[in-house]
Order: structure tokens, then sequence, then C-alpha cells
């Protein structure tokens, strides 16, 4: 899929009859944090949510890095009522389905271990451990940022993991899976079968998803400073998400 330079701002309206929407999480529904606990979801955002669950006919999805039981555990009960993609795509569960996705890889373990130990001194450096992945967040110290990479990139090959860059952070994770492919599991059940795909999304980490929405007939919206994507539209920041959400 080509990569563009040039985008147009999000449309005004789209047919929720026609259409499923896809969310990503930190940058996209909720500002990132300086710590990956630091975030928050409110009460506005979860009506939001429920009311635009009621127009597109429960064809809504969050779609994100985080595993599903983080996501769960921020969006509490109201989480059963959404399709949820975690982990980078590994796993998949939608509305009242049980969880679907891989054993974690034994590395992923000592990935974690390996990581802590690597930055002992340094407590601005957090190592969080997800179902399927060990993530090394650098935000609080972006002098870490070449150490981290190296580290996690030396790791994910020696232990045939995938090595996932995201803003101020790097991660290995289990392999097979993207965003892209989570979202092309949701769109082969119901309710979101026959329907095309919008997802919007704010990171590297996002672009599988936008490949794979716009080769099924549907698109892409890239969240925040522009730059070339696989996305066909656009918007500035969370704030303008929510607005443009609303309008919905």
């Amino acid at each position: 899929m080509k990569q563009r330079s040039h985008i147009s701002v999000a449309p005004h309206a789209i047919d929720p009859a026609r259409w499923s929407l896809f969310l990503d999480f930190d940058g996209t529904l909720v500002d990132l944090a300086d710590r990956p606990d630091g975030v928050k979801v409110n009460s506005d955002l979860a009506e939001l949510l429920e009311r635009l669950g009621l127009r597109f006919d429960g064809r809504l999805a969050i779609v994100s890095g985080r595993s599903v039981a983080q996501l769960a555990q921020f969006f509490g009960p109201f989480s059963e009522t959404l399709a949820l993609v975690g982990s980078h795509g590994a796993e998949v569960r939608s509305r009242g389905s049980q969880l679907v996705g891989p054993n974690a890889p034994g590395a992923l373990r000592d990935a974690a271990d390996r990581f802590a130990e690597a930055f002992r001194d340094n407590e601005s450096i957090l190592i969080e451990v997800k179902s399927l992945g060990v993530a090394i967040h650098y935000r609080l110290d972006p002098t870490a940022e070449v150490a981290a990479l190296r580290l996690a990139s030396d790791f994910a090959s020696e232990h045939a993991l995938e090595l996932q860059q995201g803003k101020m952070m790097v991660e290995v994770r289990s392999a097979g899976h993207d965003k892209g492919s989570g979202i092309a599991a949701l769109m082969s059940m119901q309710p979101f079968q026959n329907s095309l795909p919008l997802f919007l999304g704010d990171d590297l980490t996002d672009e599988p998803g936008f490949r794979r929405c716009a080769e099924l007939g549907g698109a892409g919206v890239l969240v925040g400073e522009p730059r070339p994507t696989a996305a066909q539209y656009w918007l500035p920041d969370v704030a303008a998400v929510h607005h443009w959400l609303t309008e919905l």
C-alpha cells in the first residue's frame, strides 16, 4: 500500500449503516501519559462510545497494543459491550465471545527480567509487562532511546519475537500478528461482516491497520502530526477525534 504524504481532513459524515468503526486507544481516544497506567477513561468518553455502539449497530471496536485485559480494566463493565483487539492484533474478543489469542512465548518472562536489570539504575524507564509482549517506555528519559532499541532488537532476534516501535517506547511481542490482522479477524465476524472498516490511529503501530482497511474497501484516519502514512484522512489530536466522533 502506497504511503501518502498528503491526506484530507476526516470526512464530515459517514453512513453508520455501511461502516464499521475501529478506534485505537492511546493517542487517539485518550491523550498519551508519561506512564501507561496514568491514563483515565472518563464518563464522557464511555458515554460517547456507548452512543456510537448503538449508532453503528454494534460495529464498534477498540484496537490497541495494550492487552485485552488492560483495556477491560480501563473500561470496566462497559468493556463487555465492546469488541476488543489487543496486543497488536494477537488477541481478539467480539462482544459476548471468548477471548481468542495465542499462548505467550516463554521468552517474554526472560525479556521482562533482562530489561528490568538493564535499566535498574534508571527510575525514569518503565518496563511494561503485557499478556503477549514486554515494552520499554523511555518517555521520561529520551536519552535512553538508543540503548532501549538495541536491547529490545537483540532480544527479539535471539528469540524470534516481533520488534515493535512506537511513540517513546519499544516492545518485543509475539510474532505473526498486527493491528491489521486483528481488524481483519473482526471483519470476518458478525456484526462486522459486509461493512466497510474505518480505523482511527496515531502511531506507526497503526499503519498495518490503515493498510488492511484500505484493502477491505475502507479507510484510515491518522491522528496527530501529519507524516507519510497509508491513511487517507487526518485529525490533529485527541480533542478533534472526540469532536468528530460526536458529530457522527
